[in-house]
């Protein structure tokens, strides 16, 4: 909903140097890392649910369900990466534009584990005032209604402790509705068990 702030920014925010308009927060980052099927069963309740629905196979909609990112919590025992920075917006001065961005993925294996999919989540900052505060909606940090954005991936794939996970993540507002949004992820392993190259779409609603 970021294009609605920045709209009553552009028309109701005073523009008087001596007095100038403030946004609170007016800084923020977008995250993400890599997870393991998490203990929670998130994955399993939503997407490999299909492979057997009361006894009958939907493996279908799986393929659908897959493509849909998931807004739950996720227990940071569950990353098993670094988290990096995809995203960094100055509230005050982006445009509606920068929203649609493409950046580069570069995470590293925390653990020996089995990679599942990522996790993306935002920290804001209030720096205009003179004590500057923020909060994080991390899987580390205090709990928040924004939760995190899971993204799975179709297969498990072991990585271990100092493998690299490399790629590239764009997104851009849907066409028909730009308060969706049309997400892809590149991956790309070389590791001791794994080998993956993989281009995923996804499609947050």
């Amino acid at each position: 909903m970021l294009d609605t702030v920045l709209f009553a920014r552009d028309k109701w925010l005073t523009k008087d140097p001596k007095s100038p308009g403030v946004i609170f927060p007016d800084k923020a980052v977008m995250f993400i890392g890599a997870i393991e099927n998490t203990t929670d069963g998130i994955k399993t309740d939503r997407v490999d649910f299909w492979k057997n629905v009361y006894g009958f196979d939907m493996s279908p909609i799986k393929d659908i369900a897959i493509q849909e990112p998931i807004v739950d919590i996720v227990s940071p025992k569950a990353v098993i990466s670094d988290c990096t920075p995809i995203l960094t917006l100055d509230l005050l001065k982006c445009t509606k534009e920068n929203l649609t961005f493409k950046s580069r993925l570069h995470l590293e294996a925390s653990r020996n584990d089995y990679l599942s999919g990522f996790v993306s989540y935002f920290e804001v900052g209030f720096t205009q005032i003179h004590k500057p505060i923020g909060f994080s909606t991390a899987p580390f940090s205090k709990y928040t209604h924004w939760k995190q954005t899971l993204f799975f991936l179709e297969k498990e794939h072991c990585i271990c402790k100092g493998e690299h996970i490399k790629g590239e993540i764009s997104c851009a507002p849907n066409r028909n509705n730009p308060r969706d949004l049309d997400i892809s992820i590149n991956v790309e392993i070389n590791g001791k068990y794994s080998t993956l190259r993989s281009s995923l779409n996804y499609k947050l609603r």
